[in-house]
């Protein structure tokens, strides 16, 4: 193995880490703003790791550049409808969590 394939699947390996994890969030989280924080982060990152893994992999060819800007839209797009959908979901009246009440 050389140190391409090496450094191919850390990312790609940290991608899946971080789909994982935001699978993770979105089941255990208490309402819906926590639970779009967990996905919109660890998406965005886990898509960028795992593109940025793949263009590692084909080297630089024009595969690997359509790979890189795919990357940057997608970084700059989920944050951007990850907002959006909780600024509507804000303004439907969906309340935030509190937390539980002290019981006395």
């Amino acid at each position: 193995m050389d140190s391409t394939n090496i450094i191919t699947i850390v990312f790609i390996c940290t991608g899946c880490f971080l789909f994982m994890t935001g699978s993770i969030g979105l089941v255990r989280f208490p309402d819906f703003y926590a639970r779009m924080h967990a996905t919109g982060k660890s998406d965005t990152l886990a898509v960028f790791f795992c593109l940025f893994g793949l263009a590692i992999y084909h080297g630089f060819t024009i595969d690997s550049i359509k790979l890189f800007l795919i990357a940057v839209f997608v970084f700059i797009a989920n944050p951007t409808g990850t907002h959006s959908i909780c600024r509507a979901a804000f303004r439907c009246g969906i309340k935030p969590w509190v937390g539980e009440e002290e019981k006395s």
